[in-house]
C-alpha cells in the first residue's frame, strides 16, 4: 500500500485540511503482507474517524493498512474536527465539504473509481452516524455503507442525560435548531427511505453506551422492511472492537470476487461461524 498524508485547501471550509489516503499497490517482494492492485481504477472505502480523533486515527489505532493490502481497495480517511459531518450552525461546512468536495478533491488527486458498485462508507462513533448519514441522504453514490459504534439516534443523543458529549459541541453543529425530522436525523432518514439504499451494516458492542441507540436504528430499518446486516456481540467503546469489527466489514464488502482472494475474515473462535449476521 502507498500511504499519502494530502494537506489540500477546501473551498468548503475555507481553509487548510487533511486527509490520509492508502492506495493499492501490486507487491511481490515485501515481507509480511502481500499487495494487490487490480488493472482499472481500484474501488473506495471512505473511512471517517470520530468526535475526538483525526484523519490518522484509524492508521495509528488498527491494522487498517495491513488488511486492505489484499484487497486492491484505496481508502481516503478525511479530516472533519467535532462536526458529526455537518454543515455547523456555528462553525463550517463539513457536510458539504464531506458529501460534495471531498470526492471531487479525491477524484482529481488520485485514480480510483466513480462506480457505484465500487465505492463504499463506513466509520466508527461519530464517524458511523456520518457514514450512515451520507448513505441514506446520497444512496446513490454507493454499494455499502457500515458504522461501528455509530451515534445513529443523533436527535435522542443530543439530548440525552448522560451524554458524554460536551454541550458546547451540540450548540457549535445545530445551535437552538431542532435535529428530530431532519436531515441530520438517521432514524428520520431510514423512515423516508427509499428501496434504493446501499447494503447496510451495523455494529456495536452490547456494552456499549451507544448501544440502545443502534438497536433503535435496527428496529427501524427492520419494521421498514430495510435489509440490514447486524453484528450486536460482547464489546465496548474501544479500539479493540474497532480493530476487530473493521476486519469484519472488510470482509462483508461486495467486492469483486478476484479481489476477496486473500482476505482475512474474523471468525468467533468459538463456533467457528462469521460475526455478522443478516438482519
Amino acid at each position: 500500500m502507498a500511504r499519502i498524508r494530502c494537506d489540500f485547501f477546501s473551498e468548503a471550509l475555507g481553509m487548510g485540511t487533511s486527509m490520509t489516503v492508502l492506495l493499492p499497490e501490486r507487491t511481490s517482494g515485501q515481507i509480511g503482507m502481500a499487495g494487490s492492485a487490480a488493472a482499472g481504477d481500484p474501488p473506495v472505502l471512505y473511512l471517517l474517524h470520530g468526535l475526538s480523533d483525526d484523519d490518522t486515527i484509524w492508521t495509528r489505532r488498527t491494522s487498517i493498512e495491513r488488511y486492505v493490502a489484499p484487497l486492491g481497495l484505496a481508502v481516503v480517511m478525511p479530516m472533519a474536527a467535532r462536526s458529526f459531518y455537518t454543515d455547523e450552525t456555528h462553525g463550517n461546512r463539513y457536510w458539504t465539504f464531506l458529501s460534495e468536495e471531498l470526492p471531487e478533491v479525491c477524484h482529481s488527486f488520485f485514480r480510483l473509481s466513480d462506480r457505484r458498485e465500487d465505492t463504499f462508507v463506513a466509520g466508527l462513533s461519530m464517524g458511523g452516524y456520518g457514514a450512515m448519514k451520507w448513505a441514506l441522504r446520497a444512496p446513490g453514490r454507493f454499494a455499502a455503507a457500515a458504522s461501528l459504534s455509530g451515534a445513529l439516534d443523533i436527535a435522542r443523543r443530543r439530548d440525552h442525560p448522560t451524554s458524554p458529549v460536551n454541550p458546547a459541541v451540540w450548540h457549535t453543529v445545530w445551535g437552538d435548531g431542532e435535529v428530530p425530522g431532519t436531515d441530520d436525523d438517521t432514524v428520520a432518514l431510514l423512515e423516508r427511505a427509499g428501496d434504493d439504499l446501499p447494503a447496510l451494516y451495523v455494529a456495536c458492542g452490547t456494552e456499549d453506551f451507544l448501544y440502545a441507540d443502534n438497536v433503535r436504528f435496527v428496529d427501524t430499518a427492520r419494521r421498514r422492511g430495510l435489509p440490514v446486516a447486524v453484528d450486536f456481540s460482547p464489546g465496548d467503546h474501544g479500539w479493540a472492537y474497532w480493530d476487530a469489527k473493521i476486519q469484519d466489514v472488510l470482509a462483508w464488502l461486495p467486492l469483486p470476487r478476484e479481489a476477496l482472494r486473500g482476505a482475512h475474515r474474523s471468525e468467533d473462535r468459538a463456533t467457528g461461524k462469521s460475526k455478522y449476521v443478516s438482519g
